[in-house]
C-alpha cells in the first residue's frame, strides 16, 4: 500500500502541472466533441492528431490521446439520448433507452445519470488500473520472449472471438495485418522484404498512414453516402439531476455495469464496446417486471451500458501498460504514439519512465473529474455543435488528415498510401470486414516477428520451446480452447446475437 501512495504521488506531482492540466483539458474536450458528432470516432481523431503529438513530451501527448479516448464515451450518449444517433459506438446501446426517455420529457435525467454512471465507473476503472498495474508489470518481468509470442498469439485470437461481426473475415484481416507489418527491411539480414523496389517502402509502411486511412478517411467517406437525419433536439434540457428514487433504481445498474465493464475491458478485443452491449443484455435478464420495459425508457438501460463502457475505456488501458500488448484498436494506435516517442511499451515501462506511467494513470482521474463539469452544465453547446453542416465538416477533416500525413516525412508518397488504403478501407466496409482487427495484427507482426525469431534462437530452432514452458504451453491452450469453444454452434449464435441491437 506504500509503495501504491508513492507513486501516486509521482503520479499527482506530474499531473498536475500547468502543462499537463492544460492537455488532459484539451483532450476530454475533443474526446466530448467527437463523441457528440456521429460519424467521427476517437480512433479517426487519435489517428489525425498522431502526427501534431510529434512536438509535444510524451507525457503530455498521451494525456491528451487518452482524454480523447474517454472522452468520447462521454460524449457518446449525448448525442444517443438527445438525437436518437450513436456519437460513438458503445453508446448504440444508450440509444434504445435513451432517446425514449428524453421524448417523454426525461432527457436532464437520462444525462445526468449517464454522466453520473460514467464518472463512478471510470473512477473505478482507474483505481482497478492503478491497484493491479505494478503486480501484473512484474510478472510480465519474468516473461521470455516464448511466452510474449505466445501472449500476442492469445490476444489476437481474443481479438478475432470477441469482436463483432464474421470469424472468418475478422481471422483474414489480422494475417493481412501481420502480413502488411512485414514490409521493410529485415532486421537480421537487412534485406528489404515486399517493397518492389520502391525505396519508401524500405522502412515499412507508415503506421500513421495506415491508421489515417482506415479510420479517418473511411469513416468521412462511408458517412458522405449518408443521407443526413440528424433531428437536433430543440426542447430545452432541463432537471439535470437524478430524484432520490431514480438514483436507487439506476446504482444497481451502475455497479454491475462498472464491475462487468472493468474485467471485459482488460480481454483482447474487448473495450468499451464489448462492455455496453453486454451489460444492457444482463440488465435485461436480471431485472424482472420492470415498471417500465427495456427499449421504452429504462433508466437502467442506460445507467448500464454507460458504466460499462467507461469503465471498460479505462481497463483497457491495463494490458497495454503493463504487458506491451493493445487490446483494441485504440490502444494500438496508443502503442503507435508511444514508439513515436521511442518508448517501448511493456513492464520497463513502470520502472524506466514513471512520471509517464504514473502520471497518465493520474490524469485519468482528473479528465474523469473535468468531463462531469464539461457534459452536463455545457450539454447545450454540444447540442448547438449538431448544426453544423456536414458538407462543411467533412472536406475541412480530409485536408487536417492530409496535412498530417505529409508533415511526418514531408513526403508526398505518404499522402500517397493513406489515399491507397482509404479506398482500401471502403471496399472492406462494404464487404462487411472490420479494420480493427488489421491494425492489431499490423502493430503486433513486428513483435511477434521478432519473439519468435529470439525463442528459436535461443532454443537452437527447437519448436516444442513454445510447449515445455508452462506459461507459454498455458496461454497457446487458452487460445485454442477460445477457438474450439467460439466453435461450438448454439455459443457461437449467442455470440452474434449479443452484438444485435433489440
Amino acid at each position: 500500500m506504500e509503495l501504491l501512495l508513492n507513486n501516486l504521488a509521482i503520479g499527482f506531482d506530474t499531473a498536475f502541472t500547468a502543462t499537463n492540466l492544460m492537455y488532459c483539458l484539451i483532450g476530454c474536450l475533443l474526446g466530448t466533441l467527437i463523441g457528440v458528432l456521429p460519424g467521427i470516432g476517437p480512433i479517426a481523431t487519435i489517428s489525425m492528431l498522431l502526427p501534431a503529438t510529434y512536438v509535444l513530451p510524451p507525457v503530455s501527448a498521451l494525456i491528451m490521446l487518452s482524454g480523447i479516448y474517454y472522452g468520447a464515451q462521454y460524449g457518446g450518449s449525448t448525442t444517443a439520448i438527445l438525437v436518437n444517433l450513436p456519437g460513438e459506438a458503445s453508446s448504440v446501446v444508450t440509444m434504445l433507452d435513451g432517446h425514449q426517455m428524453a421524448r417523454r420529457g426525461k432527457a436532464g435525467a437520462a444525462l445526468a445519470v449517464s454522466a453520473i454512471g460514467s464518472f463512478i465507473a471510470g473512477c473505478f476503472g482507474v483505481l482497478i488500473l492503478a491497484a493491479f498495474a505494478a503486480p501484473l508489470a512484474e510478472m510480465a518481468l519474468v516473461f521470455g520472449p516464448s511466452e510474449y509470442f505466445s501472449l500476442m498469439v492469445l490476444g489476437l485470437v481474443g481479438a478475432v472471438v470477441l469482436a463483432s461481426g464474421s470469424l472468418l473475415k475478422a481471422m483474414c484481416m489480422i494475417v493481412l495485418g501481420l502480413l502488411l507489418g512485414m514490409v521493410g527491411t529485415d532486421i537480421n539480414s537487412g534485406i528489404a522484404r515486399f517493397s518492389f523496389d520502391i525505396p519508401e517502402l524500405s522502412d515499412g509502411i507508415g503506421f500513421v498512414g495506415i491508421a489515417m486511412a482506415l479510420f479517418a478517411f473511411v469513416e468521412i467517406i462511408v458517412n458522405v453516402d449518408l443521407k443526413d437525419k440528424r433531428e437536433v433536439f430543440t426542447s430545452k434540457v432541463g432537471g439535470l439531476m437524478l430524484s432520490w428514487s431514480e438514483f436507487k433504481d439506476a446504482l444497481p445498474a451502475i455497479l454491475r455495469g462498472t464491475g462487468l465493464g472493468s474485467a471485459l475491458g482488460i480481454l483482447p478485443g474487448g473495450g468499451a464496446l464489448l462492455a455496453s452491449f453486454a451489460s444492457y443484455t444482463m440488465e435485461k435478464k436480471l431485472t424482472r417486471n420492470p415498471a417500465v420495459p427495456f427499449g421504452e425508457g429504462n433508466i437502467r438501460g442506460v445507467a448500464g451500458p454507460e458504466s460499462a463502457n467507461n469503465a471498460g475505456a479505462q481497463t483497457s488501458f491495463i494490458p497495454l501498460l503493463t504487458l506491451g500488448i493493445p487490446p483494441n484498436a485504440v490502444m494500438a494506435l496508443m502503442v503507435g504514439a508511444m514508439m513515436v516517442h521511442n518508448i517501448q511499451p511493456g513492464p520497463q515501462v513502470m520502472t524506466s519512465n514513471p512520471t509517464l506511467f504514473w502520471g497518465l494513470i493520474v490524469s485519468m482521474w482528473l479528465g474523469n473529474a473535468m468531463l462531469v463539469v464539461l457534459n452536463l452544465p455545457l450539454v447545450g453547446i454540444w447540442v448547438q455543435l449538431l448544426k453544423v453542416p456536414y458538407r462543411l465538416l467533412y472536406p475541412a477533416i480530409l485536408m487536417f488528415c492530409c496535412i498530417g500525413v505529409y508533415s511526418v516525412n514531408n513526403n508526398s508518397f505518404d499522402v500517397l498510401i493513406t489515399v491507397m488504403f482509404g479506398v482500401l478501407g471502403v471496399a472492406f466496409v462494404r464487404f462487411g470486414c472490420e479494420a480493427a482487427p488489421l491494425l492489431l495484427g499490423f502493430i503486433l507482426g513486428p513483435m511477434m516477428e521478432e519473439n519468435l525469431r529470439r525463442s528459436l534462437m535461443l532454443s537452437q530452432g527447437d519448436f516444442t520451446v513454445f510447449l515445455t514452458r508452462p506459461l507459454s504451453l498455458g496461454m497457446l491452450l487458452a487460445a485454442v480452447a477460445l477457438v474450439a469453444v467460439i466453435a461450438v454452434p448454439a455459443i457461437s449464435k449467442k455470440r452474434q446475437e449479443t452484438f444485435v441491437e433489440e
